[in-house]
């Protein structure tokens, strides 16, 4: 198989997916190694192609806004500290909603946003594994912990449970009068 055959499948595969595949599941299908994928990626995307990294691997973005149609868009801005951001996650969830992605404005660049796809506990556990694993460290950070979450909800109970509850923790940033 040539590589532009390679990049082809990917692309397909990534197309058909409803979920994130990461380069190390493509790298083992195609029996390449994973710096290989994420290059044909990287090609993949100067072409036009709409394809967003994620904390569990790669999804074609007008896939996830699909996913979107069956839900609400809300926006939550919240405060707090590193060791919170596990509760923030699973507070999310556990009413129901996904945390599409964070974003963050930085003095320098503007809006940074780092997409998420955050749909169940599990999910929140690999992500909080994955930043220990590597010290990464959040993008809210960069802000003193100050952030915004974009989150597909079910229906509107859902989000007002999520704020009720992050506010009870003292997460939610409440303008105040």
């Amino acid at each position: 198989m040539t590589a532009e055959e390679r990049r082809k499948k990917i692309l397909a595969e990534l197309k058909k997916s409803n979920v994130a595949v990461s380069a190390a599941a493509l790298a083992k299908k195609y029996g390449v190694s994973r710096q290989i994928v994420v290059g044909d990626i990287a090609l993949l995307r100067a072409r036009g192609e709409d394809i967003v990294a994620t904390p569990r691997g790669y999804i074609i973005s007008s896939e996830g806004e699909k996913e979107m149609d069956g839900g609400l868009i809300k926006t939550i801005a919240c405060i707090h500290s590193g060791e919170q951001m596990q509760a923030e996650l699973n507070i999310c969830v556990d009413n129901g909603c996904s945390v599409l992605d964070v974003i963050v404005e930085h003095p320098l660049y503007g809006q940074l946003t780092g997409p998420l796809q955050i749909k169940s506990r599990y999910d929140v556990s690999q992500f909080v594994s994955k930043a220990k694993e590597l010290d990464a460290h959040a993008l809210s950070e960069l802000t003193n912990g100050l952030h915004l979450h974009t989150l597909l909800c079910p229906d509107e109970a859902a989000y007002e449970r999520v704020c009720e509850t992050l506010e009870d923790e003292g997460i939610l940033l409440k303008v105040q009068d």
